[in-house]
């Protein structure tokens, strides 16, 4: 992760400042606000606001205006019920906004979730960092053969040499031609004073998709839920895993009783059809099911009994 003095300079500064206020707060996230969380290389994630917690959560579903006489542990099994039975409403009584530097690949990947709002850096008025993803060895790993966007064993020797040497060459010299055609040095200043510089709404055409980004991304829990869901799973694409794995942890402080229904009714639960289920009844009935007389096409046949594997 990079972080410029200046923006760790305002980091500590926001971090050091206390304020008083009436509204409720979730001490676990109250100790990360603001922290530049690392991801992948260059990569992080702040908490620069959130709204609501566990309580909010269950004043919504309750419509009361305060705790009365109810227990934690009431409000543990509300939370859960709530999440057990789909009752999404409350839990958008919470939002959290992010501060996120992410590649642009995954940018593209993850902006595809429609339920934020989202407020990115722009490259018409700025330039971007020099700032590159590079997958580590151990990521770098050739196409699945059964799985269309998948990635199967991992490359190795020359093959992998070859392949990073590729994206670190291509990335240096795309940016090298960007910086050229905006005719700027770092400070802003024109590097040939003769000349006029390309416009930074076109230059940036040139960059590589690993170039790094950054964003503004609020969104109520409910939906931060199914991007977790969805991002967390171990099948998601690894970089932007790797972001969503930090999101848990903050949510995992934010809304504790929350997470903790949502890991066990969304992320670590299974969903079946129904002829699968139909299938796993004659299964516990002591009936042997084939793949062709379940009723279920090959891929369908392979993901049940991969679910029931795990």
């Amino acid at each position: 992760m990079t972080l410029s003095p200046e923006h760790q300079a305002e980091i500590d500064a926001s971090r050091a400042a206390t304020r008083t206020t009436l509204r409720p707060v979730a001490e676990g996230l109250e100790q990360r606000l603001y922290e530049a969380l690392p991801a992948l290389d260059h990569g992080f994630v702040r908490v620069v606001d959130y709204m609501g917690d566990d309580a909010a959560i269950v004043q919504a579903a309750r419509v009361s205006y305060g705790a009365g006489t109810r227990k934690a542990r009431d409000d543990r099994g509300l939370i859960r019920y709530l999440m057990r039975h789909w009752h999404s409403t409350p839990f958008e009584m919470c939002e959290i906004k992010l501060h996120v530097k992410l590649p642009i690949f995954v940018a593209r990947q993850w902006i595809r979730h429609r339920t934020a709002n989202v407020n990115e850096y722009s490259a018409r008025y700025s330039i971007l960092d020099r700032e590159f993803y590079i997958p580590a060895p151990e990521h770098l790993a050739a196409q699945a053969s059964n799985n269309r966007q998948g990635r199967g064993d991992v490359l190795e020797g020359a093959e992998a040499e070859a392949v990073l040497r590729m994206l670190r060459e291509d990335s240096a010299r795309c940016y090298d031609h960007y910086a050229g055609m905006l005719n700027e040095t770092a400070d802003g200043s024109p590097a040939d004073p003769d000349k006029a510089g390309l416009a930074r709404e076109l230059a940036r055409m040139n960059l590589t998709a690993n170039v790094y980004t950054q964003w503004y991304w609020k969104i109520d829990l409910h939906n931060l839920f199914h991007f977790l869901r969805l991002r967390a799973d171990p099948h998601a694409q690894y970089e932007i895993r790797v972001y969503a794995d930090i999101m848990c942890e903050l949510a995992r402080a934010w809304v504790p009783a929350a997470y903790e229904a949502f890991e066990e009714y969304r992320l670590g639960s299974v969903q079946f059809s129904a002829s699968a289920m139909g299938c796993l009844k004659r299964m516990l009935a002591g009936e042997s099911v084939t793949q062709e007389s379940s009723g279920m096409s090959p891929g369908e046949w392979r993901e049940f009994q991969a679910a029931l594997a795990d």
